[in-house]
């Protein structure tokens, strides 16, 4: 029967990012047909991940407020293993967020990283030849040395970021969340940790938030993955286009 009780699952799993399983696209078009279901008493969402781009958790946190509004359907976050950076963006967003005690829960702070190999040069005689047409646009280059100007223009940028990520998590977790000079520092904790400091709200695995909180233990999988052929088209538009990732690869990131 298909309008029998049922718990719609999506797993978010691995790096949240364009083009992987636990991008915004695949994830969106998961959590739409979840909620679709008439048999789906609420959906959950099955959360194992580092943490991964701003902007795919975002698109994913705006469309899992827009579908709970839509649908009048209650979602719910259950953290394995790891709820991180952009993985908490996400979970945020769920009604109640369910932790193992030992599950990894925060790292609330967004990064951009890269070397600099400017001395090694010098010291290798090795000239830089990179041209450009504006004055900061190699700024991220690691051949060339960084100012300070751009360094704090970096600074400004990720501090922007992370306050979209604060007010993000404020907004999803209200009078829970139990503030501290440390919630928002990047810094991680147990799942104990996190129900104790408002981050999360309870012990609770996938089949415990589907039997004692849904009410319906039968579990109906909506995630969804690349196929193959599609996975190849990838990589072969990803292989052309290689020089435009590199020129992006220093994104800001919520890791």
């Amino acid at each position: 029967d298909p309008a029998a009780p049922l718990t719609a699952v999506v797993k978010i799993q691995g790096e949240i990012a364009s083009g992987a399983e636990a991008s915004a696209e695949l994830v969106g078009a998961a959590m739409r047909s979840a909620f679709e279901d008439k048999g789906a008493q609420a959906v959950v969402l099955l959360i194992n991940s580092p943490g991964g781009s701003p902007v795919q958790a975002g698109i994913i946190n705006d469309e899992i407020r827009r579908l709970k509004v839509l649908h009048k359907k209650p979602v719910y976050a259950v953290v394995e293993e790891t709820c991180a950076s952009a993985a908490y963006y996400i979970a945020v967003g769920a009604d109640k967020i369910y932790v193992d005690k030992a599950s990894v829960v925060g790292s609330i702070g967004v990064l951009m990283d890269g070397f600099g190999f400017t001395g090694l040069m010098d010291k290798l005689g090795v000239e830089r030849r990179l041209m450009t047409a504006g004055e900061n646009k190699g700024f991220m280059d690691p051949f060339s040395p960084q100012t300070d100007k751009q360094r704090e223009f970096a600074q400004t940028m990720l501090n922007q970021i992370h306050h979209q990520f604060i007010g993000v998590v404020k907004a999803g977790r209200g009078d829970r969340l139990k503030e501290t000079g440390e919630t928002f520092s990047g810094l991680f904790w147990t799942g104990q940790q996190a129900i104790e400091m408002g981050l999360a709200d309870q012990l609770g695995d996938l089949n415990f938030v589907a039997r004692e909180v849904v009410k319906a233990e039968d579990l109906v999988d909506y995630t969804r993955k690349d196929n193959v052929a599609e996975r190849l088209v990838k990589r072969f538009g990803a292989s052309i286009g290689e020089g435009a990732i590199r020129a992006v690869r220093s994104a800001p990131a919520l890791r």
